[in-house]
Parts: C-alpha cells; structure tokens; sequence
C-alpha cells in the first residue's frame, strides 16, 4: 500500500483566523464538494505565504462563502489573508486521479486543473 494525493484546493486565501476555537480548518461546503473532501477529514495545509505545514480535520463551512478558517493553535502557524493549498490523501494499492480545484482570491472556483478536465472530457494519454 501506499499514500496518493486525493484532492488539493490550489491557492486558496485564508479568510479568518480564531484562536479561540478547539481546533481544525473550516472550509466552504461547496469547495469540500467540488474538491472531493468530507467533514473530520484529516488535511496537509501549506501556507504559500511563510512556509508553515500543519494536520489537522476540516469543518463544514457555509456553502459559497468563501470561507477559510484556521482555527485553535493553527491560527499561529497560518494566518488571515494568506495564501494556503489544502491537500487531503488516499492509502491505495489503486490509486485514482485527484480533484485538483483552482480557486480565486475570493475562493471561488474557477476551474479544476488542465489534467483533471482531460479526465472529465474522458480524453486520456
């Protein structure tokens, strides 16, 4: 067996971070859809802005919010108006391509990748 990307949310900007809250990332239902990613699932965030990476699980946001959130100790490692990926991965011994979303400045969707439209067209190479 080995660990496959599943999913990535590619440059998403970080709307809100609480310090206050248990723990976790909250992210925008309809992102969660579109990228193949469940509530409690366990995440890789990387923080394009400093450098940092954490773990930690995702939390149903309000659906075409375009809410990001880091919350507990996470919001000091990775903070308001950054630039973060969010990956989530499979342990297979047959892995499947990964939904691999581009979002705006707003997260919004704006696409999948050049490599996952080819497979939703059923091109292939």
């Amino acid at each position: 067996m080995r660990t496959y990307l599943k999913s990535k949310i590619h440059n998403a900007i970080v709307t809100e971070a609480n310090l206050r809250y248990v723990g976790s990332i909250t992210i925008d239902e309809a992102l969660m859809e579109k990228a193949d990613i469940s509530e409690y699932e366990k995440v890789l965030v990387v923080d394009n802005t400093n450098g940092n990476r954490l773990e930690t699980y995702v939390i149903k946001g309000k659906k075409k919010s375009g809410k990001i959130c880091m919350n507990g100790g996470s919001a000091h490692l990775i903070k308001k108006g950054d630039e973060i990926i969010i990956m989530t991965f499979q342990t297979t011994d047959v892995p499947k391509k990964p939904k691999i979303i581009i979002v705006d400045k707003n997260n919004r969707f704006v696409k999948y990748t050049k490599e996952q439209l080819e497979d939703l067209k059923g091109a292939s190479c």
